[in-house]
């Protein structure tokens, strides 16, 4: 099991919207580290939901329910994407200021490239992530 985190402007697609639809392709990735973190992405993954903009935090748990394929929103291009479904909505957003303050979690990728819109995580840093927002996985 891998872990992950996708970053996404809740005006343009929400944690909500991806609950009230139940499945959506995460397309539209135009940056190569991110385009191969999805590729790197198999059946079943969990995948913290990040709201940037005004908010910053998690605020929901996915899951990859089909591997990388062709993004078709790609006019042009090498780019994929992969379907994600939500699994539980996060009891407690974990917010970025917690994650910077956090010795396990100030050193993820999140921190380090934060325009990266689709990074990995350890499984140490998921296990710190589910107990901060006060969730079971």
């Amino acid at each position: 099991m891998n872990y992950w985190l996708a970053k996404s402007e809740p005006e343009a697609y929400s944690w909500e919207q991806l609950v009230k639809e139940g499945r959506t392709a995460w397309t539209g990735v135009r940056n190569f580290a991110a385009r191969n973190n999805l590729r790197a992405m198999k059946k079943n993954d969990l995948v913290f939901f990040y709201h940037s903009g005004e908010e910053k935090s998690a605020v929901g748990l996915a899951r990859v329910e089909k591997e990388f394929y062709a993004d078709p929103t790609a006019e042009e291009g090498d780019w994929s994407c992969v379907d994600l479904a939500p699994v539980k909505g996060l009891k407690k957003p974990v917010t970025l200021a917690q994650i910077k303050g956090d010795k396990i979690l100030r050193e993820m990728v999140l921190v380090r490239q934060s325009r990266l819109s689709v990074s990995p995580l350890t499984k140490e840093q998921f296990e710190r992530m589910m107990e901060l927002a006060e969730t079971k996985s």
